[in-house]
């Protein structure tokens, strides 16, 4: 009874590639939270004014897909305003989730906010999961006005 024990470093291994997985998530998750990206090459995804319910700006329009209990839908809803009121022919649109499933399951939207930057075709040109910022938005309306 007087021998040490023998322990297994197992636990310790599985316990280290966790943290360590986790860790990596974390990061690539804030680095691309709420960044204004490309839509994937050869997708060519459009909403009309009629699935809007509302004329598509003439440079641009912000969509951005909302849900009841999102806490950050209120602020992003505050800045695609503020950029859409504060530039002549840009328009914001806030679509809820929630009821508008067609749409999510379409554009693939699995977390709120999601921002969709529309040229005034109705073309998607850059999308954000998460809150963007308001110089993403800014960028992102003057490609689509330039397209």
């Amino acid at each position: 009874m007087g021998e040490a024990a023998v322990s297994d470093p197992t636990g310790l291994l599985v316990a280290a590639v966790v943290l360590v997985a986790a860790t990596v998530f974390g990061l690539v998750r804030v680095r691309r939270d709420g960044r204004l990206r490309d839509t994937a090459q050869g997708d060519v995804l459009r909403l009309s004014s009629g699935e809007l319910g509302v004329t598509l700006g003439e440079r641009a329009t912000l969509v951005q897909f909302s849900t009841a209990l999102c806490a950050t839908c209120p602020g992003t809803r505050r800045l695609l305003a503020g950029v859409a009121d504060g530039t002549p022919g840009v328009r914001h649109v806030e679509i809820d989730a929630e009821t508008r499933l067609e749409l999510v399951r379409r554009f693939e939207v699995m977390r709120t906010p999601t921002v969709l930057v529309l040229d005034r075709t109705g073309r998607v040109v850059r999308r954000a999961s998460g809150a963007p910022t308001r110089a993403d938005v800014v960028s992102a309306v003057e490609l689509a006005a330039a397209v």
